[in-house]
């Protein structure tokens, strides 16, 4: 088959490689489209390495045809249009996966925007819900809001009544995160940026901070929190080193979790997998949550698309397809 291989000097180019063979619990996809992730940014510059046993392929998502099925696979059948959230191997004709991981594309949905699916609303609904604790009427605080994360988890928020305030790197990304549904938020580069975070139109502070950008923040995180906060940090692009104010910690009863999804049990994807299907499955149909796409680019394009994603002017998604 073919892939994209990441080559010693750090370029992408399409290169033959060995075809998958589903294992007894392994669905083969023949792959459609793909989503990018900053994941994939780092993994190919080697500081995201697959987990044991995993592609190291890059891409942690697709969507697809089912090519063949493992004996002890009985949902899904050759020829069944399927997403999938992978541990890696999305950047290739086929990819083998855990049954578990897999879900019929929504109806009426194209491969580009099922392939927008698994990776960020699976990350969204497990910190939001499963780590974070979210109810009814809580307030949330995302940052990086724009992000493919960001944007599935104020649709989240929305349609569960939580109330979400955002920051972004500039106005028209916050201007697109409001029309989702986000109350309202800050650009990270005004002189304001902190005063606006702590002076939303909403009550004193925050319940839940859903944080991508990791160390820089994370003073003014703890301050931001209510008493029983819950801060889930999900990513470091500041950086992964911190002061901490202990007090703060201890006096409000705060949580601090880290938390990736990639490295999880297939047992726990499969969970994650089937709660998705069984709560924002019907919220696609219906189309009171839907994926964002960015920009779309042939898998020959895939350079072009890591230079869109590390620019960071996108909102949303971006997706590798077969076909544009």
């Amino acid at each position: 088959m073919k892939a994209i291989l990441v080559n010693r000097d750090y370029s992408l180019t399409i290169e033959e490689a060995e075809t998958p063979v589903p294992g007894l619990n392994e669905i083969l996809i023949k792959v459609q489209c793909a989503g990018v992730n900053r994941a994939d940014l780092m993994q190919r510059r080697g500081f995201y390495p697959p987990p044991a046993g995993a592609s190291t392929i890059l891409g942690l998502e697709c969507s697809g045809i089912v090519e063949s099925v493992g004996g002890n696979c009985e949902r899904y059948q050759r020829g069944d249009k399927v997403c999938a959230l992978l541990p890696g191997g999305g950047y290739a004709e086929y990819v083998s996966v855990d049954e578990g991981s897999v879900l019929p594309m929504p109806a009426e949905f194209s491969f580009e925007q099922a392939a927008s699916i698994p990776e960020v609303f699976a990350t969204a609904w497990l910190n939001l819900f499963d780590e974070g604790g979210l109810k009814k009427h809580n307030t949330v605080l995302i940052h990086a809001g724009a992000s493919g994360v960001g944007t599935a988890a104020i649709q989240l928020c929305r349609a569960y009544d939580s109330r979400t305030c955002v920051t972004v790197g500039s106005q028209l990304k916050l201007k697109k995160c409001i029309e989702l549904g986000a109350v309202d938020g800050a650009v990270r580069n005004a002189a304001d940026f902190w005063d606006r975070v702590g002076s939303f139109p909403i009550r004193s502070g925050y319940d839940v901070i859903l944080d991508s950008v990791g160390g820089a923040y994370l003073e003014a995180n703890l301050s931001l929190l209510n008493p029983e906060g819950r801060l889930i940090i999900i990513g470091l692009m500041s950086g992964s080193k911190a002061n901490v104010n202990l007090s703060e910690v201890l006096t409000k009863r705060i949580k601090i979790i880290g938390s990736t999804l990639r490295n999880r049990s297939l047992l726990e994807k499969a969970s994650l997998m089937k709660t998705l299907e069984k709560e924002v499955w019907p919220k696609f149909v219906s189309g009171d949550v839907l994926p964002v796409v960015e920009a779309i680019y042939l898998f020959s394009e895939a350079e072009k698309a890591h230079e869109l994603m590390a620019s960071n002017n996108t909102t949303g998604k971006i997706i590798l397809s077969k076909t544009t």
